[in-house]
């Protein structure tokens, strides 16, 4: 087993397992494409790191986090609402980054090419993704029980405004983390699926967070075992991977609700 393909495979796990967890509660907040949202944010600054020749996770995470502050500053200005501004600002991004991209790297900049994760990458992937599990788990029940009840939530001492902008800048790290290996245009699905599927195994919250994280990263092993064995972009291997665990979770609720029917 070659060194390389241990890199991509630790990192792979990583982002994938962090990117199931944060999924649980993107479902539970109705925040399901902004994954997507995110990824597209991405493409400006991955285009120039790739031209300049410095850390696409970098470029990834500055230009997300420029767009963010875009679309709040418009959202403060306008009347308009959050959907339409986030529509606004990534489809400007994706026009823009399309412009600076050398057409040589489109296609591992739209669906990852996880043969260039180094040893920094995967370091990277670690430290990240162990730091984004501990502080989400630390406030999960509290982000919770605010869209449960938001006057609830701050009488238990639950500062709202700070918990969401902390679960926003961890969708944001772990998106930059995303490109690597599922490109911009698969963003949204590694976020989604394994946390769609967990819903259909899961009867408890707590449950759920940890089969959402556990799918994620067995996605991600399939993805990159296929990956080896087939030859074929490991991204979209990864995110099918995700589907058919889904499609096993559909099948096992649909018989269980069969049952008790």
């Amino acid at each position: 087993m070659d060194f390389q393909f241990i890199l991509s495979l630790v990192a792979a796990v990583f982002i994938g397992g962090i990117a199931g967890y944060l999924g649980s509660l993107m479902i539970t907040k109705r925040m399901a494409l902004v994954g997507g949202a995110l990824g597209h944010l991405a493409l400006p600054g991955v285009a120039l790191a790739l031209v300049y020749n410095f850390s696409v996770f970098l470029g990834a995470l500055l230009s997300i986090m420029i767009g963010a502050v875009v679309i709040w500053y418009l959202k403060v200005l306008t009347r308009l609402s959050m959907e339409t501004l986030t529509g606004v600002v990534f489809a400007t991004g994706v026009a823009g980054g399309f412009l600076i991209l050398p057409i040589s790297d489109a296609e591992r900049v739209l669906i990852g090419d996880i043969t260039r994760i180094n040893l920094v990458d995967s370091l990277l992937a670690v430290i990240l993704g162990i730091i984004i599990f501990v502080v989400i788990k630390r406030i999960y029940s509290g982000i919770v029980l605010s869209e449960i009840s938001r006057d609830l939530a701050q009488s238990e001492g639950v500062n709202v405004a700070k918990y969401n902008f902390i679960y926003l800048v961890a969708i944001a790290l772990a998106v930059s983390l995303e490109v690597k290996i599922v490109g911009i245009l698969l963003t949204a699905a590694l976020l989604v699926i394994p946390a769609a599927a967990s819903r259909n195994f899961s009867g408890k919250l707590k449950q759920y967070s940890f089969i959402a994280l556990t799918i994620g990263v067995i996605s991600a092993i399939l993805g990159i075992l296929f990956f080896k064995i087939f030859n074929l972009p490991a991204g979209p291997l990864i995110i099918l991977a995700g589907f058919f665990v889904f499609l096993i979770s559909l099948l096992k609720k649909l018989y269980y609700d069969k049952k008790t029917v």
